[in-house]
């Protein structure tokens, strides 16, 4: 048996019937370095709040399943070394041995489904990676929002990614993508991708109600919800198609493979766009976790 231990106001929020958004922990040890991370975290919580939700950081601390984080627990995790970074096929092990890791989107889904949250915030998902006709590198993400059946607000696929690709996968899988507020599904730091989303839904409550058809019906999975970023706040996808292509052709002239390609993309797009793409990562987690603190509402309501 695993141990799992709820924050107090996880705690209290549940016992109350009160909405609880689930929110990764990645972000907080791979996406930025210190005190920046622990700042944007504790603002993607606070977002949360103003919204009339509860948040659930989740990570796995010296070898307990946490489902939403003390402030002074936040702090630690933010400045640890060399943090784990879990998904489906580490969780298990990283429990097993103690240890301290942060979770993806799968491993988020997996402990939100564990603790009955049934809405996630994130910032893009995993998907489909260039040149994956030849690396066969897909992100488990796409295999978990077809197994689990969590909600999970994203500001669509990472465009370091083949969009295309990813989308037909989560077609094949049965996974609902559904773009709110326009018929486009967003691709990240950019709100048009330039394809089509096959569903769309305007309000939190639409997205609430297929939530819970799909428990009805008995139909396994989630939901990708694609949340624009703000407009604000949005670098082209004109602006960015350069600057992606010159990060990939590096990565692939330097032999850089594997889970080492997305941070590697991440940081020479970082550079590249003099830290604009920071900025804008940080406006659509927000922004997420907005969204996401709705629709927790309106399941909460109709349940």
């Amino acid at each position: 048996m695993y141990d799992i231990t709820y924050s107090s106001e996880v705690r209290a929020a549940q016992a109350a019937a009160l909405p609880v958004v689930a929110l990764e922990s990645t972000i907080i040890t791979h996406g930025m370095p210190y005190p920046q991370n622990i700042e944007t975290a504790r603002e993607v919580e606070a977002e949360v709040r103003a919204h009339a939700a509860v948040p659930a950081t989740i990570a796995v601390l010296e070898g307990r399943l946490h489902i939403g984080l003390e402030d002074h627990e936040l702090e630690t995790l933010a400045k640890a070394q060399d943090v784990a970074k879990l998904s489906r096929a580490d969780l298990a092990a990283c429990l097993a041995m103690k240890g301290t890791g942060a979770t993806t989107v799968a491993a988020t889904m997996i402990a939100a489904h564990i603790a009955g949250i049934s809405v996630f915030a994130t910032g893009g998902i995993g998907g489909v990676h260039q040149g994956a006709e030849l690396s066969f590198d897909v992100s488990a993400d796409l295999q978990e929002l077809a197994q689990t059946p969590v909600t999970v607000v994203a500001a669509g696929a990472k465009a370091i990614l083949d969009i295309p690709k990813t989308l037909e996968v989560l077609e094949t899988l049965g996974v609902p993508v559904i773009g709110y507020g326009q018929s486009e599904f967003p691709a990240f730091w950019s709100r048009a991708s330039g394809l089509a989303a096959p569903l769309r839904m305007d309000t939190a409550k639409e997205i609430a109600k297929a939530h819970a058809m799909r428990a009805a019906l008995g139909l396994p999975g989630g939901q990708l919800v694609g949340n624009p970023v703000p407009e604000t706040a949005e670098i082209s996808r004109e602006t960015l198609a350069p600057i992606i292509e010159q990060a990939q052709s590096e990565a692939r002239a330097q032999g850089i493979s594997g889970k080492s390609v997305t941070p590697f993309l991440l940081a020479r797009i970082f550079e590249l766009t003099d830290g604009r793409s920071l900025a804008t990562n940080i406006a659509l987690v927000l922004n997420n976790a907005r969204l996401a603190a709705q629709i927790a509402g309106e399941i909460s309501r109709q349940g």
